[in-house]
């Protein structure tokens, strides 16, 4: 076993100069990204046909982002809660769009979503593939009854 250890060393120190050389030829293939994150929803409380609606702590806007270099495959964003507020939370009037920044933070498209009339306890959208013209952020937006509830935001980056 003991001529694993040097083997596995000397093809260690063979994948990373192959590596070294391909980067110092300009020879890259773009790498394959994903992030997912989450943002806690803050508690609040809002209106609906009169009657007042409260969405406990608890509650978070989670945004997965897949691609590659400024290729984004997959996007997703929804509101999901954990706890008692699983039970008891639902969002009426939502809304998530999706925004899109260079890297100075200066957004430069925003990918509206319809509102949901409905209430619902894990609203979820997905954005269609698509190629961004700049490096920078694409975010996420939660909107409840007209108002700004959460962001959540990925870089994308070489």
């Amino acid at each position: 076993m003991c001529f694993l250890n040097p083997v596995r060393s000397v093809v260690a120190a063979f994948g990373a100069c192959v590596l070294a050389l391909a980067g110092s030829l300009g020879v890259a293939a773009p790498a394959r990204a994903s992030a997912t994150g989450s943002s806690a929803i803050g508690s609040f409380t809002y209106e609906v046909r009169g009657a007042a609606v409260k969405i406990p702590v608890g509650c978070f806007l989670t945004h997965a982002v897949e691609g590659s270099g400024k290729r984004i495959t997959k996007q997703f964003a929804g509101a999901d809660c954990v706890g008692v507020a699983a039970t008891f939370s639902k969002f009426c009037n939502w809304r998530i769009d999706f925004a899109y920044a260079d890297t100075d933070n200066k957004t430069y498209k925003t990918s509206r979503g319809a509102t949901h009339a409905e209430c619902e306890g894990a609203p979820l959208r997905h954005a269609a593939p698509q190629t961004l013209p700049t490096y920078g952020k694409a975010c996420a937006k939660l909107h409840v009854n007209g108002k700004l509830r959460a962001t959540q935001c990925h870089y994308i980056k070489k």
